[in-house]
């Protein structure tokens, strides 16, 4: 008798389908999910992660509600997540800034690297480097000669200190052998005042912003700081086929959950993002919001982030940055 229960065990055992995540992990969501987004509403970070809900909801039949917890750099929404319960139900769409605060702040309240367990890269935003279309240069490598020219060298307007767009410039102007200056302003609008009127030399940006400028001959394009051309705007070289090759640097977001979350919760919100990332519709209203989007692995994210804070801690101390 005991060895024809084994048999039976063993026969139903071999019965059961293979699945790729426990019955547990697959009933999940059981209930609204909360996306946290560092940024206030209706930026491009904010619609990035309603766009990203909603199709998430639709794919798993439960809903995903956006919270705007904005501030400090991203980090209020950064520690509301470290904090929150390891469950799967608040979900955090972290932004580049999550790699900068570690060298850019002395004391942070969460760990980037042990606090949250990453999930994938959703989109990044390119930066292009833009000038005034009256200029004299009209490629990267006149752009440095022209700085290498002057005494004081170039001059980048940037939307604030810590910034991609302030990191990307100070290692372009270290890259290029370049004196220059990077001005911080609140925001873009003020940088593009200044841009247009001729008073600085360059900006790092979204094309978004500086594409009607383009389209009315006032601004140029020199290149994108791009690993490889971007289809926002295929036209603009890499600064890296121009002859700065260790010149990277973009605004990014990922999805990431608190550490301890099951392994099976992140691999099933990995393969439901991917999915709905490679949806043609989905990819389209990104990239109308300047973005590029992305995908991946957890490890691959993980890697990612971790390259980034290392190379921006190295950018931060070079240029001795200090926080607003």
């Amino acid at each position: 008798m005991p060895i024809n229960r084994r048999r039976l065990l063993g026969a139903s055992l071999t019965a059961i389908p293979f699945t790729s995540f426990p019955a547990w992990a697959q009933s999940w969501p059981a209930r609204p999910v909360t996306l946290v987004s560092p940024y206030g509403a209706g930026g491009s970070s904010d619609l990035l992660t309603r766009i990203l809900g909603e199709s998430l909801a639709g794919r798993m039949g439960q809903s995903f509600v956006v919270e705007n917890r904005s501030g400090a750099g991203t980090r209020i929404a950064n520690e509301y997540v470290a904090r929150a319960a390891p469950d799967g139900y608040t979900v955090l769409h972290a932004a580049a800034p999550i790699a900068i605060g570690e060298a850019l702040y002395p004391k942070l309240p969460y760990n980037t690297k042990k606090d949250f367990a990453p999930v994938l890269s959703t989109a990044i935003a390119p930066l292009f480097l833009i000038v005034n279309a009256e200029a004299p240069y009209k490629t990267l490598a006149e752009f440095v000669a022209y700085g290498k020219s002057t005494p004081n060298g170039l001059t980048f307007g940037s939307p604030g200190s810590g910034s991609a767009p302030h990191l990307t410039a100070e290692l372009l102007l270290r890259a290029a052998g370049t004196n220059g200056v990077v001005i911080q302003y609140r925001g873009d609008a003020p940088a593009y005042t200044e841009l247009l009127a001729g008073r600085i030399d360059a900006t790092l940006t979204a094309i978004s912003t500086a594409l009607p400028h383009i389209q009315a001959g006032r601004l140029r394009v020199l290149g994108v700081a791009n690993e490889e051309r971007t289809p926002l705007y295929p036209q603009a070289p890499t600064l890296r086929e121009s002859g700065l090759p260790s010149v990277v640097g973009y605004g990014w977001y990922g999805l990431m959950l608190p550490a301890s979350t099951p392994a099976a919760i992140v691999r099933r919100l990995n393969t439901e993002a991917n999915a709905a990332l490679s949806d043609p519709a989905i990819r389209k209203r990104v990239e109308a919001l300047g973005l590029q989007v992305r995908g991946g692995s957890p490890a691959g994210f993980a890697a990612f982030i971790e390259a980034e804070t290392k190379k921006w801690a190295q950018v931060i101390q070079a240029a001795n940055i200090k926080p607003e």
